[in-house]
């Protein structure tokens, strides 16, 4: 197989040709890339697989795709269970794009029906692990209602529970106090807006953030509100925040439910809210699992040992 696009050639055989090794340790094949030439060889069957991954690798670069390991083996995956066109998809889906010019797209088929049930839905719930992308996909589909005008507001909101911390015990003022919780909600949009935007939307009340117990009394309307780690709002609270949705706004809860900082005698809301409001049609409910972790391999093999350490668990309390 001979790559005329050096620029394409390099991108499928760096590092070290270590996609290459993926393809071929998967398929039971031996691969060699050198320059802009790939060989394979092997059983004819896996070999068809093989370059029908890599052909499918190739168009992504084409796409302006930057391959990882995560990308190459979630490919062959999808190559395998013959749902191929969940990639293409999920390829197509530009979210938006950040300052540097680099392409936000969901990259995993549970991101992808996440993005699109915040499009869909009114109200959307995101619940699942750390790493899944729930926060920086709804921050960057949020900037782009406001670029494109379709809101006039983005409103960041987050508990201020963790780790048992009070805002009245934190220096500053309430900016200040705040800043520290809503960390990652702004890293998300400084991607987008670079820095000095950033600061002059804040400035106009374009972006506003907020700790949960400033939204009482309000009505939001054209706005893009996010709740993160709503697994740390009481069933008061998420119900008192989920009744100031005004018209033409849409509402996106994230959480994680096995990380509650509430103490152990407080019901979580986002756990309450996800039984009481899973049948109602303008509410979409994502579920992320590990397969979804779009971080280092590693989180996704910890987060995949604690379930299953909570599954014997439960299972020796209902013997």
């Amino acid at each position: 197989m001979v790559i005329d696009d050096f620029r394409e050639a390099s991108e499928l055989m760096s590092p070290e040709n270590g996609f290459l090794t993926l393809i071929a340790d998967h398929y039971g094949c031996r691969i060699f890339g050198r320059g802009n030439e790939i060989q394979i060889a092997g059983d004819q069957a896996r070999v068809g697989k093989c370059e029908a991954v890599i052909h499918e690798l190739r168009r992504m670069v084409k796409d302006h795709t930057s391959l990882t390991d995560y990308s190459v083996k979630l490919c062959m995956k999808l190559m395998d269970e013959g749902r191929i066109d969940v990639l293409r998809h999920m390829e197509e889906d530009i979210i938006n794009v950040t300052r540097n010019g680099k392409v936000i797209r969901p990259r995993t088929p549970g991101q992808k029906q996440y993005v699109d049930m915040i499009r869909k839905q009114t109200i959307t719930f995101g619940i699942g692990p750390a790493g899944t992308g729930k926060t920086y996909l709804a921050v960057a589909l949020g900037a782009f209602y406001l670029r494109n005008h379709d809101v006039d507001q983005i409103i960041l909101v987050r508990p201020a529970v963790e780790a048992g911390e009070k805002l009245g015990f934190l220096p500053g003022d309430l900016q200040e106090k705040i800043n520290p919780y809503l960390r990652p909600l702004f890293d998300g949009l400084l991607d987008i807006f670079g820095t000095d935007e950033f600061l002059r939307l804040q400035q106009r009340g374009a972006i506003e953030v907020a700790p949960l117990a400033y939204m009482r009394g309000r009505t939001l309307e054209r706005a893009f509100i996010i709740l993160d780690e709503a697994q740390n709002t009481t069933v008061e609270q998420i119900k008192m925040f989920l009744t100031r949705l005004g018209f033409r706004s849409k509402m996106v809860i994230n959480g994680d439910v096995t990380q509650i900082d509430l103490p152990s005698h407080i019901k979580s809301g986002l756990v309450d809210a996800r039984r009481v409001l899973s049948e109602i049609a303008e509410i979409g409910m994502a579920e992320f699992t590990s397969d979804d972790v779009v971080r280092h391999d590693l989180v996704a093999a910890i987060i995949r040992a604690y379930e299953k350490d909570a599954e014997k668990n439960k299972s020796r309390e209902n013997k």
